[in-house]
């Protein structure tokens, strides 16, 4: 879906007129964690208590733009919930040149001054240990929404595990190493102290991207890894609490989903959320499968497209049936 970044993670909008929808932003490949957490924020389970607070005006202004957003998106048939039919078959051979495209290369790079877009060669990300969810919302979010992203991630979570066989889960304690954060303008644009609680080191550059995400810029998520053949061991996801409803919900799918290892988009991925034409809104079967081969025991962390290649071909003819 156009906006994201991942490693850099990020998605970026396609359509004229409608630029970017989530955008998941990953750091560097060696980026490092170099200790734990000091601090951690408030788990989401804990917000619903309190008052709905004021809004910005500038809050205001980017809610009647995203709802614009979404309005014209699904006038045009897109941000599709039905995840395909028969107007996008699937095969084996397509789902290996998709899984190629979205999970062994990248559509930025990550520099000392930004997210530069530039579609690069990477290797194989993944976790090895257990994934731990927490969602934390803005005080600012009012607390039917809060309710509702709340139900949205606990809905993915149990399929994303189911297709992973991975341990995937949702916490609301200390031990998360994934983080979910949905925050208004106002909030994130001084979120920086939170965002070094979660991620102690975290790069100046890294902090602005957050702080200062242009308005076609919807979502992001930053996935570390101790170095390009290292696994995952944290990733923090931020999502625009002005989106409405769909575009919400869209922007959970995508960024946790990405912030497994599934890091580019590609304009042939269909029927996907990995698409910047925004024809789909959740999670598809297709995407479903891309993570099941992403987690196949086979494929090993930091392997590049020449030798994962023809171990991805055999897993996917064997979840399709050979020759399909």
């Amino acid at each position: 879906m156009t906006g994201r970044t991942l490693l850099p993670l990020q998605r970026i909008g396609a359509l004229a007129a409608l630029a970017l929808l989530c955008a998941c932003a990953q750091p560097p490949e060696d980026a490092v964690r170099t200790a734990p957490a000091a601090t951690s924020p408030r788990p989401e389970a804990r917000a619903e208590a309190k008052p709905d607070l004021p809004v910005s005006t500038e809050d205001l202004r980017l809610v009647a733009y995203y709802n614009r957003v979404q309005t014209n998106l699904k006038s045009q048939g897109l941000l599709r919930t039905d995840g395909g039919g028969p107007d996008t078959p699937r095969s084996a051979f397509r789902l290996t040149e998709d899984f190629v495209r979205v999970a062994l290369y990248s559509e930025y790079r990550f520099l000392s001054t930004g997210l530069v877009p530039e579609e690069t060669a990477s290797r194989l990300h993944r976790w090895d240990a257990p994934v731990r969810i927490r969602l934390t919302v803005g005080d600012g979010v009012p607390a039917r929404k809060r309710a509702q992203d709340r139900k949205s991630l606990s809905d993915l979570v149990p399929r994303l595990a189911a297709a992973t066989g991975h341990p995937v889960s949702v916490t609301t304690g200390s031990d998360a190493n994934f983080d979910v954060l949905i925050l208004t303008e106002t909030e994130r644009r001084s979120s920086a102290a939170l965002l070094r609680s979660l991620v102690p080191g975290l790069s100046s550059s890294t902090t602005r991207e957050i702080e200062n995400l242009a308005r076609e810029t919807y979502c992001v998520v930053f996935a570390f890894a101790d170095g390009p053949s290292a696994p995952y061991n944290r990733a923090v996801a931020v999502i625009r609490a002005e989106h409405p409803d769909l575009l919400r919900t869209s922007c959970i799918h995508e960024e946790v989903t990405q912030g497994l290892g599934l890091a580019n988009d590609s304009p042939t991925a269909r029927p996907s959320i990995f698409n910047d034409d925004e024809e789909f809104a959740l999670l598809t079967r297709h995407d479903e499968d891309m993570l099941r081969i992403l987690y196949d025991p086979r494929l090993r962390i930091g392997m590049a497209e020449p030798e994962a290649r023809p171990i991805v071909k055999r897993i996917a003819e064997g979840l399709f049936g050979a020759g399909s």
